[in-house]
Order: C-alpha cells, then sequence, then structure tokens
C-alpha cells in the first residue's frame, strides 16, 4: 500500500513476505513519478535494523530504482530474538536474503537486478544467495569476521568477551543475546552461538564444512564491487579479501576509502549508510549498481 513520500521523492509500501514458516517484513521504495528502471534488494548486516537503510534506499528510489530492505528473522520487525531464538545466521544466509531476490524477481520480472551486501548481507550474496536473477552486487564492509584477525588489541578482547563467552552463554540461558553485549541489536541464540564458532575459525564459514562456501562462492560470476573503510576495526582489507579472493568466477573490483578522502571525521562498519555520504560514497555506489543493471548479459 502506497502511504506517503520521502524526502527523496519515493513512494513506499510494507512489504510482508513468507518464508520458512514465518513472514519476513521490509519496505519497498519506487520513484514517485515515472517508472523503476531497476530493482535493488538490500540485504542487511546482523544485529542491524532496518532503519539503517532508509535514507540510501529513498536516495536510490530518487534515481530511479524500485528498493526494497528488509529485517532478517529474529530481527526488527521480522519478530524478536527471543522468539526465533532457533534462527541461525545460515538460516539469514540460505533462506531469507534468496527469499527476498525471488519476491523481487517475481514483483518486477522486467526489471533488471541488482544488489547490496552490508556485512553478513553481503555473505549471502557472496554465497549465491542472489542466483540466476542478480547481475551484480555491492558488499558494503563484508568480510570474515575472525577475531583473531581484529588489529586493534582493545577491540579484539572487547569482541573476543563479547562473542566468545559473554553471548553465546547469555544466549544459553535466555535464548537469544540482548543488544546491551555490545553487538548491535537482539540476536537470536542460535545466530549468536553459530556466529561465535565462525569468529573463532581461520577461515570463518569456510571452514565450517556443512556451508560448502569455497565452492557456493566459486559458482558466483556476475561483477562484484566490494567496497571498505580504512577506519573499520572489523572489516579489514585483509578479511574483505578473505572473502573476494573465493570469488574465482566473478569479476571483483574492491574500493577503500579513508574518511579524509571524503572530508569525514569517521566512517567504521556502518558509517557508508548515513545521509551524509549521498555525494563522495551514495553517488559512486548508485552509478556502478546503474551501469551494472544496464549492462548486457554475456551470451
Amino acid at each position: 500500500m502506497r502511504n506517503k513520500l520521502t524526502p527523496d521523492d519515493a513512494g513506499t509500501e510494507d512489504l510482508a513476505v513468507p518464508t520458512g514458516g514465518t513472514t519476513i517484513r521490509g519496505t519497498l521504495r519506487r520513484p514517485a513519478r515515472g517508472s523503476a528502471q531497476r530493482c535493488i534488494v538490500i540485504h542487511p548486516a546482523t544485529a542491524v535494523p532496518e532503519a539503517l537503510y532508509t535514507g540510501f534506499a529513498e536516495y536510490l528510489a530518487g534515481r530511479g530504482a524500485a528498493v526494497i530492505t528488509y529485517d532478517y528473522r529474529g530481527m526488527g520487525r521480522t519478530g524478536s530474538a527471543r522468539a526465533e531464538r532457533d534462527v541461525r545466521m545460515r538460516d539469514w544466509i540460505d533462506g531469507d536474503a534468496p527469499a527476498m531476490t525471488r519476491w523481487a524477481t517475481e514483483r518486477f520480472p522486467d526489471l533488471p537486478q541488482v544488489a547490496v551486501g552490508h556485512s553478513v548481507g553481503g555473505h549471502a550474496l557472496a554465497l549465491g544467495a542472489g542466483g540466476d536473477a542478480v547481475r551484480g552486487f555491492v558488499t558494503v564492509a563484508s568480510h570474515a569476521g575472525v577475531t583473531a584477525a581484529i588489529p586493534a588489541w582493545g577491540e579484539r578482547m572487547r569482541v573476543r568477551a563479547a562473542l566468545g563467552f559473554v553471548g553465546p552463554a547469555l544466549s544459553r540461558v535466555l535464548g537469544y543475546c540482548p543488544g546491551w553485549v555490545g553487538l548491535g541489536e537482539d540476536l537470536p541464540g542460535a545466530a549468536m552461538r553459530e556466529w561465535s564458532r565462525w569468529t573463532e575459525q581461520p577461515g570463518y564459514f569456510f571452514d565450517d564444512p556443512t556451508m560448502a562456501a569455497a565452492d557456493r562462492a566459486a559458482a558466483v560470476t556476475v561483477p562484484v564491487l566490494a567496497i571498505g573503510f580504512t577506519d573499520d576495526l572489523w572489516a579489514t582489507p585483509g578479511q574483505i579479501e578473505a572473502i573476494t579472493d573465493r570469488l574465482v568466477g566473478a569479476a571483483v573490483e574492491r574500493r577503500t576509502w579513508s574518511p579524509g578522502d571524503i572530508g569525514a571525521d569517521r566512517i567504521g562498519h556502518m558509517g557508508f549508510f548515513k545521509r551524509a555520504m549521498r555525494t563522495d560514497l551514495w553517488a559512486p555506489v548508485a552509478d556502478w549498481l546503474e551501469e551494472c543493471a544496464a549492462a548486457d548479459l554475456p551470451a
């Protein structure tokens, strides 16, 4: 149901997409005037609510796209972490993200589809969540989250305490990990424990044989733009490339910005999605998405 105009002149519609025995809640934004020229699905990060992506989605809609944002199961409007305590990270990667890709394909069968994945959302795309529908995708601060690879000693100890001990322990007692642990919003217990296991493995989920991650990443053949930021304490260039190096069948472009490049004090892991970034960061990424959507598909 179209209900309002956003600051970037986009009409909005609430979404309810059935999957995994529940319903994913999200938002569709479309240009208020004229037809959409492309469809873009934004796949969120771990413990990050859909609202973070509002400004960027409005901006993309203002440039002529139908844009979909959503919350994973156990997050935001899609359900509480306590109620969805058995949802794992792989359920977001293998269930929720592909479901939203399929929904977008069915809703806009005549539009070229591209995607943006933030952190674990980029993992989902790197492991094939776009299927044959997506012509290319951007990953934002999407990295192998290996705790031992965090260069700053203080941050490494904080993350090890939260992800290695406090979070898993609380998730077993409560069924979920509370947001006050310092990892973002409340997390389903099973997702917390799976994340904790992956962070202790040198190859992250590539070392989990049940994920078959290396084979899945190697099967991706569409163009990829992987971006990161020099002041991101987690998504260092080496940890971003631990993901992109596995995309052996894809043409991968890497871009890294520092706050000084754009006259900002900080970007970090979340800062790309702030409205202040629209000229310096959003614009070149939107240009890439539009060129990718408009490119002829290989025979």
